[in-house]
């Protein structure tokens, strides 16, 4: 069937009922075409595509737009096998290299095989330059992977990486999760970009310098085994944070929420969570200096989207809280709660006049 029959309507309509991998196996026919499906998608379903995520974590390695089912992988990386014969596969060019692609058996999306760890880097980079002229560069692009692996220094493209120590004595899949030592990420750290995303699980007395770029990850999941809270609070300059701790002290959290009320420290903070064994909510409120709705009033649901794919579902945990705190410069509301074992400060951009317009 060609598309080129019919009027510009029906092929709008045609390619609106496509998958975004089909759109992009449909791209690779010709140029023309390419620059249909852009000219028909680029204001509707290409705008509405806020993230596109490189995960290299697992195998197999895949593109995708997260918080979409799994019929919206875009392609798939997956290691050719001995027995595998060239009639199987068909070849197409992307940004100048010729790739094997198959049809996933299921889902249909490509899936592009590779003889060696460095095809599969290469791919990755073709396919990069591809997506940044088919989808455009105001699509925020992540890449998703251990920190020793390769990692594509590319435009548009931020790194969302885990940390974790080397393997256990002589069984290479058996790691220990806990970082003991610092020194090397330290050193990777100062060396890369300002990472998207960190997930990390301390076993350290120390952390990071006031100086690392560590703090400036927009996003942090981290687990630590010994009371690191202060030191990271004081220094973190993210937006969006996630804490377990072994323990902590309330004069902790009593200095951060001083310094935020004051403005002097965590200005671009948007969520915290920090899960520990025992909070005291009562002695923590108190200590930290909330104001409190009315009981009888249903304060306002404190929810943001999260910066990126990782957990349940695409938002923060919602917070309704009747207690909050007032930012002294700029008069913003944060909602406080405790909730078990867990406390959770989430920001609002409303001031605290705005805020309480919002209680019910």
């Amino acid at each position: 069937m060609k598309l080129s029959i019919f009027p510009y309507v029906v092929q709008n309509e045609i390619l609106d009922n496509l998958r975004i991998s089909e759109l992009l196996l449909l791209s690779f026919v010709s140029e023309n075409m390419k620059k249909l499906i852009k000219s028909s998608q680029i204001n509707t379903r290409f705008k509405s595509i806020k993230q596109i995520e490189y995960d290299n974590s697992r195998y197999p390695g895949r593109v995708y737009t997260p918080f979409m089912p799994m019929l919206d992988n875009i392609v798939e990386f997956i290691e050719r096998s001995d027995y595998g014969t060239d009639d199987e596969f068909f070849q197409l060019n992307v940004s100048g290299k010729v790739m094997n692609f198959q049809l996933h058996y299921l889902d249909f999306f490509p899936q592009v095989y590779y003889n060696h760890p460095r095809d599969k880097e290469a791919a990755i980079v073709s396919f990069h330059y591809y997506f940044l002229d088919f989808f455009g560069d105001a699509v925020e692009y992540l890449y998703r992977d251990e920190y020793k692996e390769f990692l594509p220094r590319l435009p548009k493209l931020s790194w969302c990486l885990s940390f974790w120590p080397e393997q256990v004595g002589f069984w290479p899949q058996r790691r220990d999760p806990r970082i003991r030592d610092i020194k090397g990420i330290a050193n990777f750290l100062a060396s890369s970009p300002v990472l998207k995303q960190i997930d990390m699980n301390l076993y350290t007395t120390e952390l990071f310098s006031p100086e690392s770029k560590f703090y400036q990850a927009e996003s942090i999941v981290l687990t630590l085994n010994t009371n690191l809270v202060p030191p990271f609070l004081r220094h973190f300059q993210g937006r969006q944070a996630l804490l377990i701790c072994d323990r902590w002290n309330n004069l902790d959290l009593t200095e951060f929420m001083n310094r935020w009320k004051s403005g002097e420290g965590s200005r671009k903070l948007e969520y915290l969570s920090i899960r520990s064994r025992v909070i005291t909510r009562n002695e923590v409120l108190n200590a930290i200096g909330v104001k409190y709705i009315d009981e009888s009033k249903t304060p306002p649901t404190h929810k943001l989207p999260k910066l990126l794919h990782s957990g349940f579902g695409p938002n923060t945990e919602p917070i309704i809280s009747h207690s909050y705190v007032v930012r002294e410069t700029d008069n913003r509301v944060a909602s406080v709660s405790i909730r078990e074992d867990t406390f959770y400060f989430g920001v609002w951009k409303e001031t605290v006049d705005e805020f309480l317009r919002m209680v019910k």
